[in-house]
Order: C-alpha cells, then structure tokens, then sequence
C-alpha cells in the first residue's frame, strides 16, 4: 500500500522503501515504482521523470520502446528486444559446461543480477544501472563480488558477441582485486609424522587414507583428482600417473579441473601409496560388504566405489593432526607442501608445473617465496663481495708537520 502524498509533488508517492509515479496512458493508470531513495533529490528526479512522461504522451511520442527505455524493470512493457533475464537462461542452456560451473553462474546471476534485471531489455543495461545495483547490495566480501561481477559480465560480452549490444556495460565496473590466500605448507617432517599416524589407525579399513595422503603429499594432485584417480590410469613399470578424471557434485567426470589431462611422474613415496592401496584392496576382495570390489585406487572404507566429495576425507585428516599436535590447515595444503618441497630442491619450475597442472606463470606467482627462498642468502653474498670489490681502500690520514 502506498504512503501518504502530503506533500510530494503531483503524482509522485512514497511506496514501500522506494518512491513510485503515477500517471494516464493510452486511457490506463499506470504505476511505476523507481530504484530513487526517498530523499529530497531522489523526489526530485521522481518529479521529473514523471514531467517527461506526462509530456511524452501529451505530444504523442511515448511508445513501447521508449516507455521501455524509462521504466526498465517495469513488467508492464518490455518492447521488442529480449530482456537480461531472456537472454541470460538463453545463454546458460546454449553453454557446454560442467554441472558445477553452470550452478556457479546459476547462483550468481540469480541471487544479485536476476531480481533487479530479469525484465529489463538487455540493450537498456547501463553503467549507471549496474552501479546503482551495486551500491544496494551487501556483499558478503569481494571475492564475493568479484564473482558476481565477472558472471555478469561474461553474459554481456555474449550480448555484444550476438549484436544485441553495441558494447559491454561492465567493463567499465572496476573488479576488487583478487585475494590470494596465504600459502601454508607443511614441513617435509610434518607430512611424514601426519602420515605415519594415519597409518597407525587402529581399524584396517580406514588405512586407506593414509595410503591417500600419502600419495597426494607426495604427487601434488589435487584432493578431487586422486579420487578418481583408477587403476587403469596406473603405470608401475614406467612409474607414471594419467590425471585424467575428477570427482565434482558426486560424479566421476572425465576432465580435470583446468580441463586438460597430464602425466604424472612417480617417485618412491608414491608408489609406495600405490603398493599399499594394491594390497588394501586385495584384502577388501575377501572382506565383507556391499562393495568388495572397485576400479578406484582410494576408495572410501565402506559401502562405496569411490569417494564423492573431497569434504568426506576431512574426518580422518582432523583426528590425525590434533593428535600429532600439529597446528590445522586443510588437507588442500598437501599439494602446497608438495610444490614447496619440489622447489626447495632446486627441481625445475617447468618440471613442477607440468607435473601440478599448473602454468608456469602460476607456479611462479604463487610460490615465489619458496622459489626465492633457497638461494636468497647466496645470492646475498654475492652483492657483500660486490660491496668489497667496488669500495674504494681506505687511505690513512696524512700528518702534516708544521
């Protein structure tokens, strides 16, 4: 229900917590709520909008498009071209991509872009537009915000792609800048304890996960990659791993994250992993269950042919380092110790992001500080003897007799 108009200019009222005009067109009563706050300037712009309108009709030039064009989110017109919220569901049923990604985008356009642009015609999205949305929202963080942000962009640039729009109105939206997250290895002499104590577990079935951890501490893969990694992705003789399969929203899918498979080197720690894993499910053959047999190299403990969220592996890993004492970080940082070992012996950075599925730009950006780390203080020497070699000697004051 409207508020009351006492003292509003004519056809403008308060509505809820915006303002809204009302107004006769083609023998209608039309109201409009509009995104203005209700202060003196916002009444104002109300005012105004709601004078040309009244003038449009008057001199017979408001049609659908342009009452389209000054009333953007209004259900009652929407003209001729297809709306963001038309054009935004067109575009995610054309895309091939994975269940995860198109929930990403699903998530993001629907709880920020979807509620203040469904009905707005694609080519009436304007800068001003999707900063006054962005002002009313509450962002949970940037990153949030960010992500948002380049969701929606990335259906626009398919608007302009398409023609629909002449150019992308959120590239001139400034992105927060990207976080990264502190990199937080462990020591090689922490992995090897947390190891051995999820070796130690008293219950057989769940050594597997020791067999787990093991490998992924000493491979690097990621926690979603060596679930699903298989028995036939498994070369012993020329020791090397094909990464070729992840575990995303409970499914085995055939990609990796980064879309591309890699061949993975195996060292002895590593192999060793597999060599256990082997024998773990020679002894699950003769056990008892629903599942007795899988083609996965770590399977959950039970009732399961392969785990289906990497949060299911958490259970083990808390225990293990709260016993050992060993201050929490997420089992994610296996593969950061592994890269961190990896470029404190002096292996190639090449080598290391071949072997991580990374690009070499991201290994260097990301681990620069173990990178540098190993041969700061040589190099550091080298700039004292630099100092020595290029000061001039030192020359004993002159006695002058008088």
């Amino acid at each position: 229900m409207a508020g009351k108009s006492v003292g509003m200019p004519r056809g403008v009222e308060v509505f809820r917590n915006a303002l809204r005009v009302r107004f006769t067109y083609n023998g209608v009563r039309r109201c409009e709520t509009l995104p203005y706050p209700q202060t003196q300037k916002g009444i104002a712009a109300a005012s105004k909008l709601r004078d040309q309108v009244v003038s449009l009709i008057k001199h017979g030039l408001l049609d659908d498009d342009k009452y389209a064009e000054l009333f953007p989110g209004s259900a009652t017109v929407s003209g001729s071209a297809l709306s963001f919220g038309q054009y935004a569901q067109l575009w995610l049923d054309s895309r091939e991509i994975t269940a995860g990604t198109r929930n990403n985008y699903k998530g993001a356009l629907n709880l920020y872009w979807v509620p203040r642009l469904a009905l707005v015609r694609i080519d009436l999205i304007t800068p001003t537009l999707i900063r006054t949305i962005i002002t009313s929202t509450a962002w949970a963080s940037p990153g949030v915000k960010r992500n948002a942000l380049t969701k929606l962009s990335t259906v626009l640039k398919s608007a302009v792609s398409d023609g629909l729009l002449a150019k992308n109105p959120a590239d001139s939206i400034e992105l927060p800048k990207r976080n990264r997250k502190e990199i937080d290895p462990f020591t090689l002499d922490e992995a090897n304890r947390i190891i051995a104590q999820l070796y130690a577990h008293k219950h057989w079935p769940g050594t597997i996960y020791a067999a787990f951890y093991e490998f992924v501490f000493f491979t690097g893969l990621r926690l979603s990659e060596a679930l699903a990694l298989r028995w036939d992705a498994i070369d012993f003789n020329k020791k090397i791993a094909h990464v070729c399969r992840t575990v995303a929203l409970g499914e085995i899918e055939e990609r990796t994250k980064t879309g591309g498979d890699r061949f993975v080197l195996l060292n002895d720690r590593a192999l060793h992993a597999l060599e256990f894993a082997r024998d773990y499910a020679e002894r699950r053959k003769s056990g008892v269950g629903k599942v007795l047999e899988t083609p996965y190299v770590f399977p959950p403990s039970k009732n399961g042919e392969y785990v289906k969220q990497t949060s299911d592996i958490h259970k083990q890993w808390r225990p293990a380092l709260l016993a050992l004492g060993t201050r929490y970080r997420p089992p994610y940082n296996c593969r950061h110790t592994y890269a961190t070992i990896c470029l404190m012996s002096g292996l190639n950075p090449a080598f290391i992001a071949q072997q991580l599925g990374h690009s070499v730009q991201m290994l260097l950006s990301t681990y620069a500080r173990w990178i540098n780390s190993s041969s700061d203080w040589s190099e550091m020497e080298k700039l004292q003897n630099g100092i020595k070699s290029v000061s001039p000697k030192t020359v004993a004051p002159q006695v002058i007799d008088r």
